[in-house]
């Protein structure tokens, strides 16, 4: 690409496009609509989350598949929209997330808005329940497909973006209390587990994957099949074989040790995975680090409940340990700080434990771990 500026433009060019994009939840929508949309053939897709503009061109050049879906990143997603000209993007939430490297979700927006005004896109798929969607994608040249999915962290989505006033959530619904902005008329809807289409009837969303949060990621990526005309029923069929995204959610063995990985890089992930872990007793191992895949800036930390942990058995670890047990100390949650995750294991003892890890230390994590019974 620094030999060639217009090359992703050639290798998009005849292909049907399909850009995934949010702060949390992108590469599992977008292997949901992979899977769901392979029910008619093949597509290619960057499944190992290589989602900035190199991992989006080698993608492309690996496969020759004329339909694909790429998860891109918040920041690359404008110059990626620019360049290939998609048929469908949809676009699950805006939150904080290393903001040494990007800022604050107010530059998200404006970049969002500004490439959306300017791109040929097909269509837009949005999350109707953040603000900062309904911002980002005002004045977008392309029809927009609103849906219900829900909104599991508003922190970042309560000043509007329009006027500066503030966003009042309430019953699922939200609206601005100066300018009466508010969430758009919908064409999907998810409760709980179920997805309501108009036209359609209800879909039960049955997933081999946890947590409220990737019933929203289903709801988006079902919602969005549709929109490329697969049959729904279909789609929740291929999409319900899912049982891990690259690692996230896997279980298996490390050291010996049963153990479940999960992904927590910013206070909306955490906050969600935070919800699953204390659906048990396990033991859980929180690793931090703040490599620059991680987002250098650890100060996240202090956005996140990790009140909600007092009375369980923590250990810390990572290069960032230091910082974390600082967190966890005025959290008022017991815990004990080990050198890493081998010695954090060993001192959990028998049993099954939560690993929950940043980004480079879940990426380490998920290369040793074995299937259960196979050995460390």
């Amino acid at each position: 690409m620094a030999l060639s500026p217009a090359s992703l433009g050639r290798l998009a060019q005849g292909r049907r496009i399909v850009l995934v994009s949010g702060t949390n939840g992108k590469s599992t929508t977008a292997r949901l609509l992979a899977e769901a949309w392979r029910t008619s053939g093949p597509v290619a897709a960057n499944d190992e989350g290589a989602n900035l503009m190199g991992g989006v061109a080698s993608a492309l050049m690996r496969s020759p598949h004329s339909r694909v879906v790429l998860e891109v990143d918040e920041l690359a997603l404008p110059a990626v929209v620019e360049r290939t000209s998609p048929e469908l993007v949809v676009l699950l939430n805006l939150a904080r997330d290393q903001l040494d490297r990007v800022g604050e979700v107010s530059r998200h927006v404006r970049g969002w808005q500004d490439a959306l005004r300017q791109a040929e896109v097909g269509r837009l798929v949005v999350n109707a329940d953040d603000p900062l969607l309904a911002a980002a994608v005002q004045g977008a040249r392309a029809p927009v497909t609103w849906v219900g999915a829900g909104l599991l962290w508003e922190e970042d989505a309560r000043g509007c973006r329009r006027c500066r006033q503030q966003i009042t959530f309430e019953g699922g619904d939200w609206w601005c209390t100066g300018c009466g902005l508010r969430r758009p008329p919908l064409q999907g809807l998810r409760l709980d587990d179920v997805l309501l289409l108009k036209g359609e009837q209800p879909l039960e969303i049955d997933l081999d994957l946890p947590g409220e949060w990737n019933l929203a990621n289903a709801a988006m990526a079902l919602v969005a099949a549709r929109a490329l005309g697969v049959d729904p029923e279909a789609a929740l069929r291929r999409m319900s074989s899912v049982s891990d995204v690259n690692g996230r959610y896997a279980q298996g063995s490390i050291d010996g040790h049963t153990v479940r990985l999960l992904l927590a890089k910013n206070p909306a992930s955490a906050r969600s995975v935070l919800d699953l872990v204390l659906l048990e007793s396990h033991p859980i191992v929180l690793v931090l680090n703040a490599e620059a895949a991680d987002g250098r800036d650890p100060s996240w930390l202090w956005d996140v409940p990790f009140e909600l942990l007092r009375g369980r058995q923590v250990l810390v670890t990572g290069r960032r340990r230091s910082d974390l047990s600082v967190r966890l100390r005025y959290a008022q949650v017991d815990h004990e700080v080990t050198g890493d995750l081998s010695s954090a294991l060993a001192a959990v003892g028998q049993g099954p434990c939560d690993v929950v890890a940043s980004y480079t230390a879940f990426a380490v994590a998920n290369r040793r771990l074995q299937p259960l019974g196979g050995g460390s």
